[in-house]
């Protein structure tokens, strides 16, 4: 699993979500936390924060993590931010979120933060 695994150690301010870089662009973060095993993955894209990046952040945590330490398994339970790319308006969240469901055969359940609380999730600060 550690070929997959690319650590960053640069230093940030806290608080900054988006890390610029001349050379490779801006890097943005998405994670998974795991409530049940108090765990998290951390995707990072360099392109744009979009339903498919959010949905390939879960499809890979699935992958690398959450089919082996939940075999069993039927049904996926996700909290998401309000708004943005992952929020409760946007078409394509829910069109992904859907192909995901298809492809695994998971029931997903999606529940979004109030508008504004997206400081408080804990992805944010693991």
């Amino acid at each position: 699993m550690s070929r997959f695994i690319r650590v960053w150690k640069r230093k940030v301010h806290e608080g900054f979500a988006d890390y610029p870089d001349r050379v490779e662009g801006k890097a943005i973060p998405n994670g998974i936390y795991d409530v049940t095993a108090h765990n998290a993955l951390v995707n990072v894209g360099i392109r744009h924060d979009t339903a498919e990046f959010v949905l390939a952040s879960i499809r890979r945590w699935r992958e690398l993590i959450g089919q082996y330490q939940y075999p069993e398994a039927t049904a996926l339970s996700v909290t998401a931010d309000g708004g943005g790319s992952n929020g409760y308006r946007p078409r394509l969240f829910q069109a992904e979120s859907q192909a995901f469901a298809n492809e695994t055969g998971l029931t997903i359940h999606v529940s979004h933060f109030p508008p504004g609380t997206s400081t408080w999730n804990a992805i944010a600060h693991a």
